[in-house]
């Protein structure tokens, strides 16, 4: 099969499955090696640059999506409904930050971080679509566990949860005294 054979039909895979496709798939489907894929959807996402095209393709953790191209999104918006905006409150980024770096997470271990009780924030979270049940912890009382979805990838514009920001041991100082000299002001205030 030809390289522009496969770019033909990948393209018409990721156009009709709307969602991520991973090469590994696409390539057993055509029943060609997967790096055959990724040269077929490198192609495609150069040609679509190249050309100030109106789709792209994006690649979630390994896996590949159709998208809007961002460029065109205020045009988008005059013809469909305005999309709803989420305010990401300093309590909704928080407790995301922790659920995308300590996942799989409990809500019970969630608030032991916070200090405070996170039902809304995690409802929220969901309701958003950025994290997401991701089964139940084997324990007393079976504690439901969440993680970050392909949506909070895509929002935040990195391809997997290894391209996140990693802490340095100075910021993890601060953040820790930070967090005694609050707990000591609410023990003050007690």
């Amino acid at each position: 099969m030809e390289l522009q054979e496969i770019e033909n039909i990948v393209e018409g895979i990721l156009f009709a499955m709307g969602g991520t496709v991973e090469a590994s798939r696409m390539a057993k489907a055509l029943e060609v090696e997967e790096e055959l894929v990724i040269s077929a959807v490198t192609n495609l996402k150069n040609k679509y640059e190249a050309e100030k095209r109106g789709i792209s393709i994006t690649e979630i953790d390994g896996s590949y999506q159709m998208c809007t191209n961002p460029d065109i999104y205020d045009y988008l918006i005059k013809i469909a409904k305005q999309p709803r905006k989420y305010q990401l409150t300093d309590v909704l980024l928080e407790t995301l930050s922790i659920v995308a770096y300590k996942q799989p997470i409990t809500k019970s271990e969630i608030e032991k971080i916070r200090g405070v009780s996170s039902d809304f924030a995690v409802s929220k979270l969901v309701e958003y679509g950025l994290v997401a049940e991701l089964g139940r912890l084997d324990a007393p009382g079976r504690p439901m566990l969440f993680g970050t979805t392909e949506d909070f990838l895509r929002s935040f514009g990195v391809s997997s949860l290894d391209d996140l920001p990693e802490l340095s041991q100075t910021q993890i100082e601060e953040f820790k005294m930070e967090a005694e000299t609050e707990a000591s002001k609410v023990e003050v205030n007690v």
